[in-house]
């Protein structure tokens, strides 16, 4: 009896992988990247990094991962972030956060990483508090449902790929704190694995700014920015995909690591300078505003966005990762 038991949950399993994929397949290219950005946006608002909304999140995420077929599990760990008062006053608070890791292996050990913060702005001073600069309020459409979005859709897209590469999934959480995310999946890392990451691609705040834009890491390899980078934009270019490429503007933890990496945005959103007509709506100082991030502002503001750049992020993204998992 537990034998039928057990394969009955295995079929189960396999039939809702199947579905899942079938599913993807009859889909329009970017329609499950946008309806995950709204589904995040609208059911896990205020994602602070060790809030309940952050573990929700990574809840969800992580059975996302799982129905598709892939080794799912969440990485808890502990941080900190001091909190400045106006009177001068800091204080330390201390955070249980959660990331989410999913994994599919290749024929080899070498892997590609994708990842997307997964938590929304933090306020840490008392007057991104009163200017309601993230919080529980804060749907963070932009920065960083967005990056989510693409990342299941790239993940449900490539969950039945023949892979040489391995590949691995990241949503990580602490990365409005100073990337502590980041510094935290890096320090977990031994000189074997790191050797072997080929490519971190990471996908933020894909919706504000005018076109894709597409950036390699400050110590990149030119053969690397070649393949990733450059290849992004021939890409756009065939698609008919406003896209651009722009130098690195700072060093960051995978940087130091000494890994590629390659970072999706939007480009106005990533350097501060937006057209006039979306900078009187969405002005940098104000971009994690929690009456601005949102669905409805975005929507009105900036109509059909959120549907074409969900296109044009995984139809460029797609291709280029198959590419370089199977070279």
């Amino acid at each position: 009896m537990l034998t039928l038991l057990r394969l009955g949950a295995l079929s189960a399993l396999l039939g809702c992988s199947l579905s899942l994929q079938a599913h993807a397949a009859s889909q329009k290219t970017g329609s499950i990247a946008e309806h995950q950005m709204r589904h995040i946006a609208t059911y896990y608002p205020g994602r602070m990094a060790g809030s309940p909304a952050e573990m929700l999140t990574a809840d969800y995420l992580q059975q996302q991962f799982s129905e598709l077929g892939y080794q799912s599990n969440p990485r808890r760990f502990t941080t900190r972030y001091a909190y400045q008062h106006q009177g001068g006053e800091q204080t330390w608070r201390n955070l249980n956060t959660t990331s989410v890791i999913a994994a599919r292996e290749g024929k080899v050990a070498q892997q590609i990483v994708i990842i997307a913060h997964s938590d929304s702005w933090t306020p840490q001073n008392d007057t991104e508090t009163q200017k309601n600069l993230g919080g529980l309020t804060n749907q963070g459409v932009n920065d960083n449902a967005s990056g989510l979005g693409v990342m299941l859709e790239l993940a449900q897209r490539l969950s039945q790929q023949k892979l040489h590469y391995s590949l691995r999934f990241v949503a990580l959480s602490g990365e409005e704190l100073g990337q502590q995310g980041s510094e935290e999946y890096l320090s977990r890392m031994s000189p074997e694995e790191k050797h072997n990451t080929l490519l971190v691609i990471d996908l933020d705040s894909l919706i504000m700014g005018s076109h894709l834009t597409f950036m390699s890491g400050s110590k990149t390899p030119e053969a690397v920015v070649r393949q990733t980078r450059d290849r992004a934009i021939t890409l756009a270019r065939h698609l008919g995909i406003s896209a651009k490429s722009q130098a690195a503007q700072k060093e960051g933890p995978f940087d130091r690591a000494g890994i590629p990496l390659l970072l999706v945005s939007s480009g106005d959103a990533a350097s501060g300078k937006l057209p006039r007509t979306v900078a009187l709506h969405f002005p940098p100082e104000l971009r994690h505003q929690a009456q601005r991030d949102n669905l409805d502002y975005i929507d009105h503001w900036l109509p059909g966005r959120i549907t074409r750049r969900a296109h044009d992020s995984v139809a460029v993204l797609l291709p280029l990762i198959r590419e370089l998992a199977n070279p």
